[in-house]
């Protein structure tokens, strides 16, 4: 099954305005990987480990996710601190961790505490990073120093697509 979430991989990019009530499409491109990975119509939430972003994937990658730590674990199990690491890890992979299901159009509904985390507002910009994707506030990716500039061209394009001017 793993060899699944690797045959379909997440990419490209969209800007997509998010209503008051937290509503938002999730982007064709990005649901065509999803339905090709599994059956659920569903995606998981996360905040992203280091950035102020959501990372975003499909419920069947959370399986392959799981073989990484495992895998990291028998790597590092000579470190004492291997075994909290480890469950530290996994409180983030999957505690900190939401799914939501979008319907026939392809809308979600952010969870409040993902969208507190990933300080979304009124727009959401979608990437694709191969396994997984993300989801920023435009303000913040345009703001973040360890952004490449080709990469912050992408999102003042979807910006102006969108006749937006921050």
């Amino acid at each position: 099954m793993f060899f699944v979430a690797l045959e379909h991989l997440f990419q490209g990019s969209a800007l997509n305005a998010v209503d008051a009530k937290g509503r938002v499409s999730v982007p064709a491109f990005l649901r065509s990987v999803i339905e090709r990975r599994g059956d659920a119509k569903t995606i998981v939430l996360a905040k992203h480990e280091n950035f102020p972003a959501l990372s975003a994937y499909d419920p069947a990658y959370a399986a392959l996710k799981h073989a990484k730590l495992e895998r990291l674990l028998e790597k590092e199990e000579t470190n004492p601190d291997a075994q909290l690491e480890y469950q530290q890890r996994n409180l983030m992979a999957f505690a900190a961790t939401e799914e939501t299901p979008y319907d026939s159009s392809g809308r979600i509904l952010f969870p409040p505490m993902m969208r507190r985390k990933g300080q979304i507002e009124d727009l959401a910009l979608f990437l694709g990073t191969g396994e997984t994707f993300q989801i920023w506030n435009p303000r913040l990716f345009l703001a973040e120093a360890g952004i490449p500039e080709d990469l912050k061209d992408i999102a003042r394009f979807r910006l102006e697509e969108r006749g937006v001017s921050l």
